[in-house]
């Protein structure tokens, strides 16, 4: 069946690339006969007026611009200035219908985003899962069986990892609660001693003055966990909607593009076939560079906090690596948790010392190593990807900043294949010169 498959989207491709081919010379024989015409027109008399091609502005209008020749034959300049002018209007009207319909789009994505999300969700998860899904089929396991065991040794494996690492969080734990309520004391006694000389019933009014405050904002502080619970809410049914939609993209994912060739047709289901094939592509190079990316950010501020004889260097490298595909926050709260351990444990000096570690490695990937690597992976310069994290986290918050960098490279990867099809109506390349995604194609969308 894989083999009638791939031979069948082959077949589709050769079509294709004759129907190109076909097209072309058509294109290139129409050229030649007006060439030949416009020499013959020159040959003779030239004529008192000529037709430029109409543009959208002179559809609109219903009218046809007419050029005028003067007595010694040459184009009158209010003519083509005039012509000029249509061109650009009718590139405005373009533009403007272009941006009324991306507008329509963003408003309607806006009310369904809460259906949106997850599918995007799930496409990435299964960019992961795909792989391992592949080789059970390849083993000859029924679909269902074979993403189901994906899904759950996934989590089996976050789950082990996890468990593995808590016994010695345990019992390391013991430890850091002794030296944190040290810690505490140290520090009361540094605050009643001098320079500072502040008495105990100093700060008992303090605290006791903090906790009127916080009473007196009772009613905000409620409102703010209403709100987080109905977010905390809205993710657990986020969650379980990726996981079902993981199953059924990795079970039945095969059936969709075929679908859609057969309800659009051969040509334009050829097109989406294809330009969702290279998104596929290029979701799957930014998971597996952003995984790159936190394994070296994980590796080197563990490294740095066994050097530093930090309590808890191997668990807090774990959640490093997890923390890395949390923009923004994953990264802030996973260096606050090591800067902490470090201040608890050891010492304010070498808490510094863990700051500026975390920060350097931090500055090191955001800035130098994860651009390259995303921008080789994706085929995009790393000040695309630069800006597209700052505008996504800007505008959309932390779902923006991850969702950035994956949406530019699937837009940039349309408008390359647009490039691309482009070249070959303008005879700038051949078929044959074009690296179709789908002559090897391999997912579940494929």
């Amino acid at each position: 069946m894989r083999i009638k498959k791939a031979a069948s989207r082959k077949q589709t491709t050769a079509d294709q690339r004759a129907r190109f081919s076909a097209k072309r010379l058509r294109d290139s024989n129409c050229s030649k006969q007006a060439e030949e015409a416009a020499r013959a027109d020159t040959s003779g008399n030239a004529p008192d007026t000529a037709s430029f091609p109409a543009d959208f502005a002179d559809a609109l209008a219903g009218s046809a611009p007419r050029v005028h020749h003067g007595a010694d034959g040459k184009l009158d300049r209010g003519d083509v200035i005039g012509s000029s002018g249509r061109w650009l209007a009718g590139w405005c009207l373009r533009l403007l219908v272009i941006a009324a319909a991306a507008w329509v789009l963003w408003k309607g994505a806006s009310i369904i985003w809460t259906g949106i999300l997850p599918v995007i969700l799930a496409i990435i998860v299964c960019t992961v899962l795909w792989p391992v899904v592949h080789r059970f089929l390849m083993w000859h396991f029924p679909p269902a069986l074979a993403v189901l065991t994906t899904i759950i040794g996934f989590f089996a494996l976050i789950i082990g990892i996890f468990v593995a690492i808590a016994p010695s969080v345990a019992s390391q734990s013991r430890e850091l609660y002794g030296q944190g309520l040290e810690g505490i004391q140290r520090v009361l006694d540094w605050i009643a001693g001098p320079p500072l000389n502040i008495e105990t019933t100093q700060l008992d009014t303090v605290v006791g003055q903090v906790v009127d405050w916080i009473q007196d904002q009772a009613s905000t502080i409620t409102q703010t966990a209403i709100s987080g619970a109905t977010a905390a809410g809205s993710a657990v049914v986020t969650f379980v909607m990726v996981i079902v939609l993981t199953f059924f993209f990795l079970k039945d994912g095969r059936r969709f593009l075929p679908l859609v060739r057969r309800v659009t047709g051969p040509r334009v289901g050829w097109h989406l076939t294809e330009a969702a094939t290279r998104c596929w592509n290029t979701l799957g190079g930014f998971i597996r560079t952003q995984a790159i990316v936190s394994f070296i950010d994980a590796f080197f501020i563990g490294l740095g906090l066994w050097a530093m004889s930090v309590p808890l260097a191997g668990p807090l490298a774990i959640i490093t690596f997890f923390a890395g595909f949390i923009p923004i926050v994953g990264a802030f709260t996973a260096g606050a948790l090591a800067v902490l351990v470090a201040l608890v444990a050891n010492s304010f000096t070498t808490a510094i010392f863990v700051l500026i570690l975390i920060v350097g490695v931090q500055q090191l990937e955001g800035n130098i190593l994860q651009p390259v690597l995303q921008s080789r992976a994706m085929k995009m310069h790393a000040a695309v990807i630069l800006l597209s994290v700052t505008v996504g986290g800007g505008v959309f918050g932390i779902v923006g900043a991850f969702l950035a960098v994956p949406a530019a490279a699937m837009v940039t990867e349309v408008l390359r294949y647009l490039g691309d099809l482009t070249d070959i109506k303008s005879g700038e390349k051949t078929v044959e010169e074009i690296a179709f995604a789908t002559d090897t194609a391999d997912g579940p969308l494929a």
